[in-house]
């Protein structure tokens, strides 16, 4: 379970949100809605342990990230707006990276497989410096697949990627709440999301859970 226990941020005097106090059961996809600057990418982030709030805590499990942030982080992948791949490795180094670091293996054939899903067959070997924005993205995204994570946090995922594509990914987002996972997400594509339970926390308002 993850729980925003009455979390407060705020960018330089402006506050953002206030009190946020939402528990998140396994197989729950939460979807953060609200007009830009209204911290959208803030609350991902400080759920992702980048940035601490100004008050509250986040706890995983009962337990206060910020005292088991090295576990918590083999139980999360963070995907914001910056893709967060190392530009001088392969598409398969930077898979077999997010796989370790999570404490997962892959064959080689998951690895073939994870690549022609995501329309990156025949790249793997390339270093990421020389493949399209649009392809980096996918390259992230195929760590998704390699990190077993229990909790994705996703901050507009579907920027930047080709229509044929998005169909895989709402597919794996789905598939990913179906094994009990939890999806915390932005975005403002037009997307349809289904994926067992389903709330809406629409932020630059009173705090409101549809």
């Amino acid at each position: 379970m993850l729980h925003l226990d009455h979390i407060t941020c705020s960018r330089g005097q402006r506050q953002l949100f206030n009190s946020i106090d939402l528990k998140i059961d396994s197989g729950t996809l939460i979807h953060v809605q609200g007009t830009n600057g209204s911290g959208k990418t803030t609350l991902l982030r400080a759920i992702a342990g980048l940035l601490h709030p100004d008050t509250g805590s986040i706890f995983w499990d009962g337990k206060n990230i910020r005292g088991i942030y090295e576990d918590y982080c083999r139980e999360m992948l963070y995907l914001g707006h910056l893709d967060g791949i190392k530009a001088d490795l392969t598409g398969l180094e930077n898979l077999r990276i997010a796989a370790t670091l999570h404490g997962n293996k892959i064959t080689e054939n998951q690895e073939i497989e994870i690549f022609s899903l995501m329309g990156l067959g025949g790249l793997e070997e390339l270093p990421c410096r020389v493949l399209s924005q649009g392809q980096k993205r996918r390259v992230a995204l195929a760590r998704l697949f390699a990190a077993k994570a229990r909790l994705w946090i996703m901050d507009e995922p579907f920027v930047g990627l080709d229509a044929v594509i998005i169909p895989s990914l709402l597919q794996l987002i789905k598939s990913q709440v179906a094994k009990g996972g939890i999806v915390v997400l932005t975005t403002h594509q037009e997307v349809t999301l289904t994926a067992g339970t389903i709330q809406r926390l629409r932020l630059g308002e009173i705090p409101n859970f549809v």
